[in-house]
C-alpha cells in the first residue's frame, strides 16, 4: 500500500474533478495504464507512472511507483492511502 499527502486545493491533481479544470489527474493516467499495460513488465511501466505523476505535480516515492507498476502488471488492485492537508 502506498501513501501520499495532497493539499485539499490540489486533490484534482490526484482525482478527476469535473468542477475543476486540471488537465492531468493521476487517477485517469493510472486507469489508462492499467487497461493498456496489464501483463507488461513492471520496469516498463514505472517510467510511464513517473511521467504521469510529474504531469500531475504529485510526489510519489520510487517504491510507490514500483508497487503501482507491479499491480498494473499483475492486474491486482493497488491501495493508496491519501492524506489531505488544509
Amino acid at each position: 500500500m502506498g501513501e501520499i499527502t495532497v493539499s485539499a486545493q490540489d486533490m484534482d491533481h490526484l482525482l478527476r474533478d469535473p468542477a475543476r479544470a486540471y488537465g492531468a489527474p493521476y487517477q485517469q493516467a493510472y486507469a489508462q495504464l492499467a487497461e493498456t499495460h496489464r501483463g507488461r513488465p513492471a520496469d516498463e511501466i514505472v517510467p510511464l507512472l513517473r511521467a504521469a505523476a510529474e504531469a500531475a505535480l504529485l510526489d510519489f516515492t520510487g517504491a510507490d511507483l514500483r508497487e503501482q507498476a507491479q499491480a498494473i502488471s499483475s492486474g491486482t488492485p493497488y491501495e493508496l492511502q491519501v492524506r489531505v492537508t488544509g
